[in-house]
């Protein structure tokens, strides 16, 4: 009976992650933001690879934060002092500078990600008026916007946050 649990739960978690694998992915095809990426630099003919770049990104990242054991670098590092006694000296700077590396790359990302959000944004009234949907835009949006703040006022007020440590 405990394997069948196992099973259950790996069969969960791994359906769980699929399904929000699958909502990035989502919001990121339904905004343009690969192929606008591509047209901006003037590499069309590489979309599919930058999308497997995104693709590859996106599943790293989930893996290293649930094992995050596998991507602790720095551990790795200080535990064999390749350095020798200057080995922590050396990667509190090497260290410094990869998160700002990472890290200002992660802020592009978020920024354009942000902006072509907001763009795709402008194009909700045109929608509405295509489909002939005139009263009751601004209580759906409203609702929207209402059913996500209290979502966030439970993952907080009840310190759901808190669970996954």
């Amino acid at each position: 009976m405990r394997l069948l649990k196992w099973i259950f739960l790996a069969l969960c978690g791994g359906s769980f992650g699929f399904l929000a694998s699958a909502g990035v992915f989502t919001v990121l095809v339904s905004v343009g933001l690969i192929p606008r990426f591509a047209g901006k630099m003037h590499v069309a003919k590489k979309v599919f690879v930058m999308e497997e770049a995104v693709i590859f990104g996106t599943l790293s990242g989930g893996f290293l934060s649930v094992f995050s054991d596998y991507g602790n670098l720095g551990a790795f590092v200080l535990s064999r002092g390749f350095f020798g006694e200057q080995t922590v000296m050396i990667w509190k700077e090497v260290g410094g500078l990869l998160l700002a590396f990472g890290g200002f790359f992660a802020g592009m990302f978020v920024g354009c990600l942000a902006l072509a959000i907001a763009e795709m944004l402008n194009s909700i009234p045109i929608l509405a008026r295509r489909i002939g949907f005139r009263h009751g835009l601004g209580i759906a949006v409203t609702a929207a916007a209402l059913g996500k703040a209290a979502g966030s006022l439970i993952y907080f007020a009840q310190k759901i946050f808190l669970s996954g440590m």
